[in-house]
């Protein structure tokens, strides 16, 4: 066996005590492809290992060829690409149009492919190139076809097997449709647009479709051809691109390990290599996050893979936020930012006699490599705009903790409410503002000797539990005047009521959705103490259903009301105080905001993790459980034909109407396969509120997994089932102040898929949260 090895000009100059200097992964890396040479796993192999500023360590091993003659194999063999066409080839092909503006990622691919599936479909760019498309994983190959055109139209006409959104199917027919977008928007074919905007200005000399002759004695056959019984050899391997004549987005590309590395590198520069540039930092970020549904296990980049079946590659090591992909017929790369690395293993395992496979090799060199790099076992991810979750074998886990958390209550009487003393106080609250020892926050004020004037009470009254406009009243207990703030003309503190003051304080538990009102009474209260200037202090609650969940859609501004009153999601994942940091940031009140923060509290943690006793927030919600539902089932609930389950035993936790036929709106809903939640049809009779008195027939939800739940992507799902299936029923528009953004209304009234409508909901949800994050406290 012959091999090749070069240490670079990187690793002589950095060395300390010697003119050249072997990385210390080498050994065993080496170890680990050569046994794989010597037992047949693999004819031969090129490894290139770098980082950002240039190659480390670059090796061939074993031999390029074996029939019809051996040949050994050299650093600058071209392999057949296979798969890392879609991330070498057509992704940067897209990144481009996406500069140019030529490309939305969430436009519908009938925007750029009239004719796909006969000009009907919610699919979008994203979902291609995530693989959440729903589409089958190839073009039907028998009976036998060829042309490019050929290919494209079957690949127009070929039948989803999934919802869009709903499942990860990897597909090569997504990228033969992004190849064909990159063919349209761009006027040149994928080869001559990639040469052009990339290959060439990286000086990726190596990289081609359809290579030439000459080149054949350095290119590494693949596997043998049975229409001819000789390896394929400069000849692609795909079944599909060969039909298609070489060319098409998912493969066919043929390159070295050298120039992937020049690839790799200016993804390390976030566009530039050796000065030239060519794509922004910003485009680099955007086509390397997350960019699969959120509520997926499945993590993807666009085009990129990140942790799914098939990284492999990544190894045991490289941290969730670092990409690759693999081809196969046996290529991979692997980019991490975090350590600002790759690896690059090139082989033709396929050659002569078809896969094997290379799971384990490529974790094996992969982690082995990583640890040189001081890596270790990551245990928790933070990813932009996605719950921050662990993330094991690719399932959410529940990592609720059990802690004794104190509330802003809890911290200010322990200080003996040392900042209120001396003020006249306004206090808004309810029934929840309880301490730890569930006293009420105006008794303990009192009993420390806080002057509190005046009570203002929000929807539901000081009680919580009235369900209709509160008039104004005394405290029965203290004798202390309560005002309401839910009366028909009145939500907004009275200024004369104002002037007698020094301070407002609000105490009230929130459930974390937009449109649950005591959100718009804290920010009036607030913008109406900015403008007063009088001293404004928010004692900060849990969000019950954690801070790290943020779902969309977002709030129009033209639809704002006092079920919605700031541009913010209905799962918004911030607590109350945090809200009141951005509204008095974002819209330049330059309150006096003071914020007294919990104790023992993490942004994960949901309402049971904190033992804090819970006291229902308003007449219909009666749990956690309920809680968790509602930001979703409460979407469409301003239809009078329609219940949300009020005046029953589980409000938001089931949905009925004489309308409905259960067992079908059940089955329908289950065969979507929302992530967290199952159904299950019933039958319930209201107290009060819509159908009081009369048995109607709906369905209930349970929740399974209440990390992977998105409450808004049931809501959006069940409004679409209930209007595919019951057409005529539902008024949408009624809802536009609950569902608040006018392109779902509209795409709810249309029929569009709900997975088109809740990715673009989490497109926009996935912004909100890095806009969030300068006034985030835990």
């Amino acid at each position: 066996m012959k091999s090749a090895w070069l240490i670079s000009p990187l690793l002589i100059a950095t060395a300390a005590s010697s003119p050249a200097e072997t990385p210390k992964f080498a050994a065993e890396v080496d170890s680990q492809i050569e046994n794989a040479v010597s037992t047949g796993l693999i004819p031969g192999a090129v490894l290139v290992v770098g980082r950002k500023d240039g190659v480390i360590y670059s090796k061939a091993y074993g031999s390029r060829s074996l029939i019809p003659k051996r040949e050994p194999m050299t650093l600058d063999t071209i392999f057949d690409a296979a798969s890392l066409t879609k991330v070498v080839a057509t992704t940067p092909c897209l990144m481009k149009l996406f500069e140019e503006g030529k490309l939305r990622l969430d436009d519908p691919v009938t925007k750029y492919l009239p004719e796909f599936q006969g000009g009907k479909s919610d699919i979008t760019v994203r979902l291609l190139m995530t693989h959440f498309s729903g589409m089958p994983p190839d073009i039907d190959l028998v009976p036998r076809w060829s042309g490019y055109e050929t290919g494209i139209q079957l690949a127009l006409s070929a039948k989803p097997v999934a919802p869009p959104g709903a499942r990860f199917i990897y597909s090569d027919i997504n990228f033969v449709l992004l190849g064909e977008i990159v063919r349209r928007l761009s006027g040149e074919t994928l080869p001559e647009f990639a040469r052009r905007e990339i290959y060439d200005p990286l000086g990726m000399t190596d990289s081609m479709f359809l290579p030439s002759l000459v080149l054949r004695p350095r290119i590494a056959p693949t596997e043998i051809d049975k229409d001819t019984g000789q390896p394929l050899h400069g000849v692609v391997h795909d079944p599909t691109s060969r039909y298609m004549g070489g060319i098409a987005g998912h493969a066919g590309l043929f390159t070295t390990a050298a120039d992937l590395a020049k690839y790799a590198e200016m993804f390390l520069g976030l566009g530039e290599r050796n000065g030239v540039r060519v794509f922004e930092p910003a485009t680099m970020q955007k086509f390397t996050e997350p960019a699969s549904p959120a509520d997926q296990p499945i993590l993807r980049a666009l085009g990129w893979d990140m942790d799914s079946p098939f990284s492999s590659n990544r190894g045991e090591l490289y941290p969730i936020g670092s990409y690759g992909h693999t081809g196969f017929t046996g290529t991979s790369i692997w980019i991490d930012p975090t350590t600002n690395s790759y690896i690059i293993l090139l082989t033709n395992v396929v050659h002569p006699n078809g896969i094997k496979s290379l799971s384990s090799l490529r974790s094996r060199v992969s982690t082995v490599v990583a640890a040189s790099f001081g890596l270790t076992v990551p245990e928790t991810v933070a990813l932009t705009g996605y719950r921050e979750t662990i993330q094991g074998a690719g399932v959410h886990r529940d990592i609720s903790r059990n802690t004794s958390t104190l509330t802003g209550l809890d911290v200010l009487e322990a200080s003996g409410f040392a900042e209120l003393k001396g003020k006249r106080v306004g206090l808004i609250t309810n029934q929840t503002g309880l301490d730890r020892g569930g006293r009420r926050n105006l008794d303990v004020m009192l009993a420390s000797g806080v002057n509190v004037i005046t009570v203002f009470s929000p929807e539901h009254g000081l009680a919580g539990t009235a369900d209709a406009p509160v008039a104004n009243s005394r405290d029965t207990r203290t004798g202390v005047p309560v005002v309401s703030l839910y009366q028909s003309s009145q939500r907004r503190i009275p200024p004369d009521r104002l002037h007698d003051l020094d301070a407002l304080v609000f105490d009230i538990q929130d459930v974390g959705a937009r449109f649950y009102t005591y959100s718009c009474t804290m920010l009036y209260a607030l913008e109406d103490a900015a403008k007063a200037k009088r001293a404004f202090y928010v004692l900060d609650r849990p969000n019950p259903v954690t801070g790290t969940h943020v779902e969309g859609p977002m709030l129009d501004r033209d639809l704002e009301s006092f079920t919605g009153c700031y541009n913010i999601p209905v799962r918004h994942g911030m607590t109350l105080g945090e809200l009141a940091r951005m509204a008095n940031s974002e819209q330049h009140w330059s309150a006096d905001l003071h914020v007294i923060q919990m104790s023992n509290w993490q942004r994960g943690d949901w309402f049971d993790s904190g033992m804090l006793t819970w006291v229902n927030p308003s007449p219909n919600l009666l749990s956690l459980n309920a809680a968790l539902l509602y930001p979703g089932i409460a979407l469409i609930e301003c239809n009078t034909n329609y219940s949300v389950g009020r005046g029953t035993d589980a409000p938001f936790e089931q949905v009925g109407a004489p309308w409905i036929d259960a067992p079908v709106l059940s089955e329908k809903l289950n065969s979507r396969f929302i992530p967290g939640v199952r159904v299950y049809p019933v039958r319930f009779r209201p107290s009060s509120s819509n159908f009081a008195g009369t048995e109607v027939p709906g369905v209930r939800f349970v929740i399974t997994d209440r990390e992977a739940f998105d409450s808004t992507r049931l809501g959006l799902e069940l409004a679409a089932a209930l209007n595919q299936l019951f057409p005529g029923h539902l008024d949408f528009e009624k809802c536009r102040n609950l569902i608040g953004n006018r392109e779902i209304v509209n795409g709810l009234r249309s029929g569009r898929d709900a997975s088109a409508l809740w990715s673009l909901a989490q497109h926009e949800a996935a912004a909100f949260a890095d806009r969030r994050k300068p006034y985030l406290l835990y």
